[in-house]
């Protein structure tokens, strides 16, 4: 049998059937792979995650409130910072004032933060402290609502509920929860020479049965925390900065830099401070107002220069249950973090005012806020009114309705101040 002669051409033709194999099959590899890594591409995609309870605080939504912006004429935005996962947004504070003591040395894990709140700071507090190794007590008005303290005891922290005093008293709730700290620091520096004691004690004579050791006044706080630590929501510059670093800029970017006006009340002045600042520093433009609610100084500070009411001079008024049925704002002295703020004007509110306006937003639009979100409503339409149509004006929904039941929300209680709700409409606001 005569041998096959393979010719050049048969070899070409073998060895590009051979090359366009390869390139078939590594195109359907790669496209394959291709294939492979774009679902792969999609499926990280879906799964975007943050890290962590803290690193979910923040970019809250930006709504605009249907039912206030179509009686205005305006664009009435709220930023939702009821969203936050401690449900307020004193979320933002907490984390800052937290992560600025640990990054300067005064709290270490194992730490205990105190503060003295009406509520929903040490709630935010309490909520993100164990994130940090940390503890938490809080020192509270019992005139706030009980929900509140049942909140913050739920996540742990331990809650003292005094009567509400003047601030220069020496048991306001803010200047206990100050001892506190100073307490829990006296406890952790003994600790250096506890061990040296214990070793000691054998060697002590015994009075009445008990070393000297055995007879010490019992503490408030575990022998194992490593100090305290006194947030100072209303002092401490950190509640400023949380707003001028966060929530400002998300405003910003949110709104595309078309804003007209911000409004927001103020307790310890942080958010208003810190959001007014940013705004007016990348627009001199944007006007940014106060509004305060009754037995509050800080309208008159701000219109006339002097922080009075027609009942009594300047910071001598002494906070009480009647004064105002909102919680977390008012207050009648100047904060840093307030004197920080950049304000054009300012608005007073009424009890009845944020009473209705809460009423109404939730028949009309399903919010259904606090008290301080709805005097920040009645804000926004006292500056839209005050303006005129055809602008953007920015509000905070600080906290929902949820932790407000048994004051805010409840007819009985409001029925015994004469605040029962009774509008229809706008018409508490002047708007038919």
């Amino acid at each position: 049998m005569a041998p096959v002669k393979i010719t050049g051409a048969v070899v070409a033709a073998a060895a590009t059937m051979g090359m366009l194999s390869f390139c078939f099959f590594r195109f359907s590899s790669d496209k394959l792979d291709s294939c492979s890594s774009s679902s792969s591409s999609k499926k990280k995609k879906k799964l975007s995650t943050r890290n962590g309870l803290v690193d979910a605080i923040g970019n809250t939504p930006l709504i605009r409130i249907n039912s206030l912006s179509d009686a205005t004429g305006s664009e009435i935005l709220g930023k939702c910072e009821f969203l936050n996962p401690g449900g307020s947004v004193k979320d933002r504070v907490a984390v800052k004032i937290i992560e600025e003591a640990l990054e300067s040395g005064l709290l270490f894990p194992g730490g205990i933060v105190t503060e003295g709140s009406a509520g929903s700071t040490a709630i935010s507090l309490a909520t993100v402290a164990p994130a940090y190794g940390c503890q938490c007590h809080v020192v509270i008005p019992d005139d706030a609502a009980i929900e509140k303290s049942q909140i913050i005891e739920a996540l742990g922290a331990t809650v003292e509920r005094v009567r509400p005093v003047s601030i220069t008293h020496k048991d306001h709730f803010v200047n206990i929860a100050r001892r506190r700290a100073d307490q829990a620091n006296d406890l952790a520096s003994s600790s250096k020479t506890r061990l040296a004691s214990r070793i000691n004690v054998a060697h002590q004579e015994k009075t009445n049965g008990c070393t000297a050791e055995e007879q010490k006044v019992p503490s408030l706080f575990s022998e194992s925390v490593t100090g305290g630590f006194f947030a100072d929501q209303f002092e401490n510059l950190a509640n400023y900065r949380a707003h001028y670093e966060g929530t400002g800029p998300e405003i910003w970017q949110q709104t595309h830099g078309n804003i007209d006006a911000f409004v927001a009340a103020a307790g310890t002045g942080g958010t208003l401070a810190g959001v007014s600042r940013f705004l007016q520093e990348k627009n001199e433009k944007v006007k940014c107002f106060l509004i305060d609610p009754p037995g509050s100084g800080l309208f008159n500070k701000v219109t006339r220069g002097v922080m009075y009411t027609r009942e009594e001079a300047e910071g001598r008024r002494l906070k009480n249950p009647f004064d105002t049925i909102t919680e977390g704002i008012g207050i009648n002295r100047l904060t840093q973090n307030f004197l920080m703020a950049k304000i054009d004007g300012g608005f007073r509110g009424t009890d009845k005012e944020a009473v209705e306006m809460s009423r109404f937003l939730l028949k009309k639009d399903g919010l259904f806020v606090g008290s301080s979100s709805a005097m920040n409503c009645v804000g926004a339409v006292r500056v839209a009114q005050a303006l005129g149509p055809g602008h953007t004006i920015v509000t905070i929904l600080c906290d929902s309705g949820m932790r407000h039941l048994s004051k805010f929300h409840d007819p009985q209680y409001l029925a015994l101040y004469g605040l029962t709700p009774t509008a229809v409409g706008l018409e508490f606001l002047g708007i038919k």
